[in-house]
């Protein structure tokens, strides 16, 4: 497929993974509390979610060596994950997304927060209404750090400079608090009951449930979770930022991935 094609098939998924989390904003009928409709999105996004990762690492024919870079590194930041506690927002596993997404692009890097997410799951028996939820919001990380990456990122130079780690880094934090933001919304509705001021109310619009929302994260979430997570994305990207990234670069040359046209020839030395 061509690269608009894939390009239109990641919007397609991101815009149904929008709708999915975006339902307890503007539902005009109670949650049901059994969980029942995660696991049928579920069902529908899986196929999306691959669809997109053989598009994006595959031009006429799949490159094995792109599948294998792809593969390696979801396997590594799953396997990051399982490192953590992720008690507290203890996460190491986002510094290499942000960075993996980075070098990547943001269709690879949308790829491989998903497969993460997924692979993970499937490693800890943690398949459950919440896991479209966290896949979406990984995937989002990783595609916006591959868009952040287009800028800061030289393609002509073996490793990057320190100010575009420090953006890097600075994404890092930005994008830990929205995913803690977004992945809020699969509990909140069921999480306070009825009567409180940042309960979830049925049918409110976002007039009224918005602000409860904000509310809710601000007071379970942002100043606690998603600031250590923040934290540790940050340092990881800040102290191995450059090594990481020139490992990467070489490694996406040699495999001959392509994020959004035709790669440069790799720097000889």
């Amino acid at each position: 497929m061509s690269t608009v094609a894939s390009r239109v098939l990641v919007a397609l998924t991101s815009l149904l993974g929008v709708a999915m989390l975006g339902w307890p904003l503007v539902a005009s009928v109670s949650p049901r509390a059994d969980g029942q409709s995660a696991p049928w999105l579920l069902v529908i996004l899986l196929p999306l979610v691959l669809a997109t990762a053989l598009v994006a690492v595959t031009r006429e024919r799949p490159d094995p060596r792109a599948l294998a870079l792809v593969g390696v590194l979801a396997a590594l930041v799953a396997a990051l994950r399982l490192l953590g506690t992720g008690v507290g927002g203890i996460e190491p596993m986002f510094f290499l997304l942000v960075l993996a997404g980075a070098a990547l692009g943001p269709r690879l890097g949308f790829t491989l927060g998903a497969l993460a997410m997924l692979v993970s799951a499937l490693l800890t028996a943690g398949v459950g209404p919440w896991l479209p939820f966290q896949a979406f919001a990984a995937a989002w990380v990783g595609a916006g750090a591959g868009l952040v990456g287009r800028v800061v990122l030289p393609r002509d130079e073996a490793r990057p400079g320190r100010r575009a780690v420090v953006v890097l880094a600075a994404y890092g934090v930005v994008a830990a608090y929205l995913y803690g933001l977004v992945t809020n919304l699969w509990f909140w509705p069921f999480a306070l009951g009825d009567g409180t001021q940042l309960s979830y109310v049925p049918g409110g619009g976002l007039g009224e449930n918005v602000p409860r929302f904000l509310a809710y994260t601000l007071a379970t979430s942002t100043l606690t979770v998603d600031t250590v997570r923040a934290v540790v994305t940050a340092a990881g990207v800040l102290v191995l930022g450059r090594a990481v990234l020139g490992v990467l670069g070489r490694a996406r040359v040699g495999a001959a991935l392509t994020a959004d046209g035709p790669m440069p020839h790799a720097p000889r030395r």
